[in-house]
């Protein structure tokens, strides 16, 4: 059989395309280099810097928060009985051995789309305390909150302080929030803080009757400078109940993210860490 002799343009065409597919030392480089280094290159951010292999950097702080030991087992079924036929407990702080406190955010006012990546990111188990009337079209925001594993629960319809007010409005406004979150998140919030943290009698009674098994106060509050404690000694314990303030109306003021930044550095220094507030009460 006898060979057709090669063309000298198509060996300089077939040379050319080899040249593009492999690289100086005859290896494939058909993959683009881009896609090698994936869409955090592609976004501007090294896959192996500091920032990718340590998100907690990201968010100001020098260390990973500790991992919160095994929550407590529920209560038993008759425990639980037992406290549907009485009032709902008042509680600030929580008691228990583990070295964990409990970050609180209410009303939803402020919506900072990176404080999401700051929960998702560090895997903060936050607790947000929503009104219906401050929140209104940011139900959203609190949705991707909530897929990230934020605990969405019960602060009133309108943010009135309750002291004070007839059983009738009491109850409209917490179980009418109560219904919001059930209809919007298929989420049935058994927590309540009550605006202001003021309270009655009639409020714990309207509580109990919109199906509340914890009535949720805080034993500190973060301001501009640190931490205001409502009693008891100036430091974090174990089982506090923490609020982390917005100023929505503040636009100097710190952000929410950097309160909680300050806080979580704090709650290091005192060798704490954040737990899950739903699983001790």
């Amino acid at each position: 059989m006898r060979l057709r002799p090669v063309r000298p343009r198509r060996l300089a065409a077939a040379l050319l395309a080899a040249s593009l597919l492999t690289g100086p030392a005859g290896c494939a480089t058909s993959v683009d280099p881009i896609e090698r280094l994936g869409r955090k290159a592609a976004q501007g951010v090294r896959p192996h810097s500091p920032a990718a292999q340590q998100p907690y950097r990201r968010w100001g702080l020098t260390a990973p928060l500790p991992v919160p030991p095994e929550p407590p087992s529920r209560p038993s079924r008759a425990a639980r009985a037992t406290r549907a036929f009485g009032p709902p407990p008042v509680v600030d702080r929580v008691r228990t051995s583990d070295p964990v406190v409990f970050l609180t955010y209410d009303d939803g006012a402020e919506r900072d789309p990176r404080f999401v990546d700051m929960v998702r990111e560090l895997r903060l188990p936050v607790s947000m305390f929503l009104t219906d009337s401050v929140v209104g079209p940011g139900y959203g925001h609190f949705a991707h909150l909530r897929s990230v594993g934020a605990d969405l629960q019960n602060h009133t319809l309108d943010h009135p302080s309750l002291r004070g007010l007839p059983y009738a409005g009491q109850r409209a406004e917490i179980c009418g929030q109560r219904d919001k979150l059930r209809s919007r998140f298929g989420v049935h919030s058994r927590l309540f803080r009550p605006p202001y943290g003021r309270y009655d009698t009639t409020t714990l009674r309207a509580a109990a009757d919109c199906g509340v098994s914890a009535v949720v106060l805080w034993r500190a509050a973060t301001t501009d400078t640190g931490l205001r404690f409502t009693h008891g000694r100036r430091e974090l314990r174990r089982g506090d109940i923490l609020l982390v303030a917005s100023d929505g109306d503040d636009l100097a003021g710190p952000s929410l993210r950097e309160r909680t930044t300050r806080l979580l550095r704090e709650i290091q220094t005192r060798g704490l860490t954040v737990g899950r507030l739903q699983d001790y009460l």
